[in-house]
């Protein structure tokens, strides 16, 4: 297990400034999620940390020794990739021990550890097996479990339910946090999907053009986003953001409501909108309705409601949750 803290990293490609002035100190056996859109600098800010990108300027320390110039194996890092890069014509035995073996480690040592890793992710029955004979879940597993076998201070795992399909990220993704608790290892993930982000994360680094937005815990940034960007990304469905004369009526030059704060067919309403989409999801609603010259709004219904499309709604949102946002993109009233 490590602590580690970055003091005013920055990476530069040339010209091309990519990370900016990244502070932040992560805690022994901490799970923290990097979460941002494409391009906002998450997974060459996790490969900095692995070793495998310079560092520009600044200062990388793992329990604090100065780690810049550290290769990753001298860093006792792990860490998995979207791809799982496992040998096909080795066993999955063989792929989880393979780094141990490279190590001339001896292979009673390599059997414990792999069956302890394979004990962890429920892999016992897929020893034997080649990765051809395995599902995208499993392969994903055993990429997994390669780590586990080497005992590392950190792992780094970098968007790596990417390639699985829905039912198989959400099963994976309870995985993950299972093991977690089990090794109280601390543990770095990048992801664009803010849905993982919040379901597995201690804490939350919010990423956005090369700078950090907000670091904390999950609803830390749901109930108090320190910007414009940290409201409209966090939260599915997204916040609803309205601008111009109806934000201005609330004080703010942008204004944000979440979905579930959202009141529909009210006597009062503030917007008469118009239904265009209606998703009944069973154990929820979503309504899609449409305000003239100010945009769609989505409203989120616990349970299951019938609306009719094209049918006029009242719409009003619960003035205790508002968010108002200057025009810098600052929250007013904090």
């Amino acid at each position: 297990m490590a602590n580690l803290e970055l003091k005013n990293v920055h990476k530069s490609y040339g010209a091309v400034e990519v990370l900016k002035d990244i502070n932040l100190s992560i805690r022994d056996g901490e799970f923290v999620v990097f979460v941002g859109p494409s391009g906002c600098g998450k997974s060459t800010l996790l490969r900095m940390i692995a070793g495998l990108e310079d560092i520009t300027s600044g200062e990388l320390r793992i329990d604090g020794a100065l780690s810049n110039k550290l290769t990753p194996k001298q860093r006792n890092i792990a860490m998995v990739f979207q791809s799982y890069a496992l040998y096909p014509q080795m066993t999955v035995a063989e792929n989880m021990g393979f780094s141990l073996s490279l190590e001339k480690t001896p292979k009673a040592e390599i059997s414990r550890k792999v069956m302890a890793a394979a004990e962890a992710l429920k892999l016992e029955p897929l020893l034997e097996r080649k990765p051809g004979q395995l599902s995208g879940g499993q392969r994903q597993r055993v990429a997994i479990g390669r780590a586990i076998v080497r005992s590392p201070r950190l792992f780094l795992l970098d968007e790596p339910l990417s390639n699985l399909d829905a039912a198989l990220r959400s099963e994976t993704r309870v995985e993950i946090s299972e093991l977690h608790q089990r090794l109280a290892t601390t543990m770095i993930y990048v992801t664009h999907d803010q849905v993982e982000a919040m379901t597995m994360a201690d804490r939350i680094v919010v990423l956005n053009g090369g700078r950090i937005e907000q670091v904390g815990s999950p609803m830390e940034l749901y109930n108090n986003p320190a910007s414009e960007f940290v409201a409209s990304f966090i939260g599915s469905p997204k916040m609803n953001l309205i601008s111009g004369g109806a934000a201005r009526a609330f004080g703010a030059e942008t204004v944000g409501i979440r979905p579930e704060h959202m009141i529909i067919n009210v006597d009062d309403p503030t917007w008469q909108a118009k239904v265009t989409l209606v998703e009944r999801l069973g154990h929820n609603t979503i309504v899609y309705a449409r305000v003239p010259e100010i945009g769609l709004f989505t409203v989120s219904l616990d349970g299951q409601h019938d609306f009719d499309l094209g049918a006029t709604v009242g719409l009003a949102p619960r003035v205790d949750r508002i968010h108002r946002f200057d025009a810098a993109g600052a929250p007013i009233g904090r």
